[in-house]
This record gives structure tokens, C-alpha cells and sequence, in this order.
């Protein structure tokens, strides 16, 4: 039976140009390595999954390859790069800061310091979530970090740099990540998924990007598991069940509804909603976002804000086109009132019954059956 891969280590990016949106990074990175101007020490910090590590084992491949190509990427054919991507290389060394935090940790991995690489010019120390390490870690490891020996070169990542002491900091060349936006890993689901043979809608995609919060790791992850429920095609409806998100079509339908002011509409699709089992409050964030992005289809300029599948912003661009500026806005600071009281409410789902209310006839008083008569 073959051995099964997960798409995040089968499909890791090898060098800096397939990277996924970071590339403020890499170029960075590029042209520091270009001009020989390495800094001994690296902090990498950004969320969990967007490519802090996978940067780190690039940037170390590429400083120890023979023949650099004029792209600033390694060869991947000299016997550094060779030795680096069957996994036998001695030049990266990666510690999990989380599990090895003692100051004996740090003490011994200042003594291999000391030694020279075996191949190459560089060895590159890479420690993973650095903030885990103990103050008298830290303090054991500022000196080795401010003047290590020429040959030692310092990546320390982390997804909280808050944590980390400053004068740890000032000894480093500081990059802050970014999270991947749903395009990019939308791209890089599609690339995956023709690679595999599995075919998919583009709302699928979509919709594992939007999941993964802008962690390209738990895209793949999300993927993988799609995959393996649907078999090699990913349908939009099929995604949407899985993942218990919420239809956009509900979304649209509901918006309509405030728009013409049909109430018993509006509670009637509410009630379903939560009857098929989706919370209140991420129903009232969703409603949110939803009206966010019918507001920037509004005009041309804002239109690049959109994080969505370009099959779905003619649809947000029509109904653009029937709700007022004044309208949605009133709405959008209704519903940020909502999220704010939502957790302190004894009756949530009155709470948002209440808003859909006052969105519904936002800008007329509604009408009672006596004032009909009159």
C-alpha cells in the first residue's frame, strides 16, 4: 500500500519563488543573500502555518548551495542541495523551543555551535516557537546570538513576538509575516488539486481558503479531509455540508428580504437556519461580512477589497446597485452592536431577531394594523 502524504509537506514549497504571498519576505531575503549582507540572527514571526519555517529551511538550502542560479534560487543539483533535500544534511539544525526550553537546552546547543560545517559555508540554527523559551534560556543565549562564530547563522520563529525580551529582538533582523490571502491559497488549492487529478468548483476552493483563515497549512489540511469525503471532485454544496458553513445563497436571500422589508421572510429563513443547526452569533458576523462586501462592489475603487471567487462578485455587484450607501451602513453598526452584546445576552437569539428587526425597516417606522385603518 502506497504511503500517503499529507498535501502540506508533499506540496512544501523547495525555494523562495514558490512561496506562497510572502513575497516581501523572500525577495528580502533574495537579495540579502545576492549581495552577501547575512545578518547572524533572523526572527521570523507571523501566524501559525503561513511559511515562517519553511522560509528558514529555503533560506539555509539556498546559503550553502555551490551554484546559486541568477534567480537567487539553489540549484537543487550540488551536493549540498542534494544532501539538504534527502533529509541528510548537517548544515540545519532545528529546535523545538516549546519542548526544550531549559537553559541546559540552550547551553548545548551553544556548544555545536562552535563546530564548522562539514559541507558548505553556513550552519543554520533554526528555533521554532522561541517564545516557549524560559528568561534564564534566553539570557543564556544572548551572547552566542549577538556574536557567533562566522559560520552560525540564527532563524528564530515564533507566532507570538510579544513574548519575546528585547534585547533578544535588538540582536535581530525582524520579518513579520502576513496572513495568505484567500486568493493565494486558492491558487494553491487548484494547483494541488490538478496535480492530484481531483476536480473541484472554484466556490469550493473558496470556501476552504475562507476556513482556513488565512493558514495556508489548514488549507491543505482542510483539502486533504475534503478529499477524502467527496473522492476526487469538490463540490461547493458538498464543502458547505461538510464544514458546516453557512450558504452564501442564505446570505443574499436574507439582505433581499431587509431590503423589501419582508419581516415574516426574514424570521421565517432565520428560524432555519438555526433549526439546521448554525450559531446565532456566527450567523449575524456572516450577515456582516456579507453586507461589507456589498458595500465595497459599490464603487469601482473598492471593488480589489473583495476576498471572494470572481463567479460570485457579479452577484455582489447587482444587488450593490439596489442598496443604499445609507442603508447598508445603518445595518453594519447595528450588527457590531450585536456582536458586541452577544455574549453577555440571557436570550441570543431574541438579541438577533431584534437586529434583523431594526435593519428590516431601518430607515421608515414600521406601520401597526391601527395606523392601516386610519
Amino acid at each position: 500500500m502506497e504511503t500517503f502524504i499529507v498535501s502540506a509537506r508533499k506540496y512544501r514549497p523547495q525555494h523562495f519563488n514558490t512561496v506562497v504571498g510572502q513575497s516581501h519576505i523572500t525577495n528580502t531575503l533574495k537579495n540579502a543573500i545576492a549581495h552577501k549582507q547575512l545578518a547572524q540572527a533572523y526572527l521570523f514571526c507571523g501566524p501559525r502555518g503561513i511559511g515562517k519555517t519553511t522560509c528558514a529551511r529555503i533560506f539555509a538550502k539556498t546559503i550553502n548551495c555551490f551554484n546559486i542560479t541568477p534567480e537567487g534560487e539553489a540549484c537543487d543539483k550540488c551536493e549540498s542541495c542534494s544532501s539538504f533535500n534527502s533529509g541528510q544534511s548537517l548544515n540545519v539544525y532545528e529546535l523545538d523551543a516549546a519542548s526544550n526550553n531549559s537553559v541546559e537546552d540552550i547551553r548545548n546547543l551553544v556548544d555545536q555551535v562552535r563546530f564548522a560545517p562539514q559541507l558548505g559555508e553556513y550552519k543554520v540554527y533554526v528555533i521554532d516557537e522561541v517564545h516557549m523559551l524560559s528568561n534564564a534560556a534566553f539570557n543564556a543565549f544572548l551572547k552566542t546570538l549577538e556574536e557567533p562564530p562566522k559560520h552560525a547563522k540564527f532563524i528564530l520563529a515564533t507566532t507570538e513576538k510579544h513574548k519575546i525580551i528585547p534585547t533578544i529582538l535588538s540582536r535581530c533582523q525582524v520579518f513579520n509575516f502576513n496572513r495568505i490571502k484567500n486568493e493565494d491559497i486558492s491558487n494553491h488549492l487548484a494547483y494541488i488539486a490538478k496535480t492530484e487529478n481531483v476536480t473541484f468548483e472554484p466556490e469550493a476552493l473558496h470556501i476552504i481558503a475562507q476556513k482556513a483563515d488565512g493558514g495556508l497549512r489548514d488549507a491543505c489540511s482542510i483539502f486533504d479531509q475534503m478529499v477524502a469525503f467527496t473522492g476526487n471532485h469538490l463540490s461547493y454544496k458538498a464543502i458547505v455540508e461538510n464544514l458546516h458553513v453557512l450558504d452564501f445563497d442564505y446570505y443574499f436571500k436574507i439582505t433581499d428580504f431587509l431590503m423589501t422589508q419582508k419581516l415574516p421572510e426574514i424570521m421565517v429563513t432565520f428560524d432555519d437556519i438555526l433549526k439546521k443547526g448554525f450559531d446565532a452569533h456566527n450567523f449575524i458576523n456572516g450577515l456582516g461580512e456579507h453586507l461589507r462586501n456589498v458595500m465595497v462592489s459599490r464603487d469601482p475603487q473598492t471593488v480589489q477589497l473583495l476576498e471572494i471567487s470572481e463567479n460570485l462578485k457579479p452577484k455582489y455587484a447587482e444587488q450593490a446597485t439596489r442598496a443604499s450607501l445609507s442603508f447598508l451602513l445603518k445595518c453594519l453598526a447595528l450588527i457590531s452592536k450585536t456582536d458586541v452584546n452577544y455574549k453577555s445576552a440571557k436570550n441570543p437569539r431574541l438579541l438577533v431577531e431584534m437586529c434583523l428587526m431594526q435593519m428590516a425597516y431601518i430607515n421608515t417606522a414600521p406601520v401597526n394594523d391601527a395606523e392601516k385603518k386610519k
